[in-house]
């Protein structure tokens, strides 16, 4: 019983800990646009490290070579998403696959929302709803990852863990949006589609997804 009480307490203070320093991040990105606006400049934010990408496409007519990278990834099915560390690999895959996939930059409230709400867990292959934190632990323990939070936290900040947190997690399946594909869904975002890279337009995607 104490054990318990100790380990809530634990899970209660990493929360709280987090909270704070996405907080403070938060208001360092404030202040850092406020000093280049008042000095006349621009800010330009530090490059993103996360994607969050989802499948718009299904498996008619597509090249052995993006097939290979969609099963990389884990994106076996339309409407499956993935988190993806950016790196300069990871971005030639996702130039590979950009006409099958849509992606961009999710905020900390997608990626909360995504793991609380559609979260599965793969655990000695199966796929385990995360109904509470002992799954989590029973994987992660060993790598100090024994909630959600925590979970949330490795993920968002990409930390060290990363690759062990985000294989823990099932691909995503995530919802039809209603009404949110285009008439031209296969041509690029930027003219007027839906696949390739949205940035931020992703978190309004997700959320319609979700």
């Amino acid at each position: 019983m104490q054990a318990k009480i100790a380990k809530r307490r634990d899970i209660f203070k990493r929360a709280a800990k987090y909270h704070k320093e996405y907080l403070a991040t938060e208001r360092k990105e404030i202040a850092l646009r406020r000093q280049a606006k008042s000095n006349g400049n621009y800010y330009v934010p530090a490059q993103p490290k996360l994607v969050f990408v989802v499948r718009i496409r299904g498996i008619n007519n597509i090249p052995p070579k993006p097939r290979k990278v969609m099963q990389l990834l884990r994106l076996l099915q339309i409407n499956n998403g993935v988190f993806v560390r950016l790196n300069k690999a990871t971005s030639e895959m996702l130039q590979l696959i950009q006409p099958y996939v849509t992606y961009g930059y999710p905020n900390l409230k997608t990626i909360r929302e995504l793991i609380y709400k559609r979260g599965y867990a793969k655990v000695q292959k199966q796929r385990i709803p995360i109904h509470d934190n002992s799954v989590i632990e029973s994987v992660l323990g060993k790598y100090n990852i024994i909630c959600v939070e925590d979970l949330i936290h490795e993920i968002a900040t990409v930390g060290p863990h990363f690759k062990q947190a985000n294989n823990f997690l099932w691909p995503f399946k995530l919802s039809n949006p209603n009404n949110m594909w285009k008439n031209r869904k296969f041509n690029h975002f930027i003219e007027g589609g839906d696949q390739g890279n949205r940035e931020e337009f992703i978190n309004k995607l997700v959320q319609a997804m979700n």
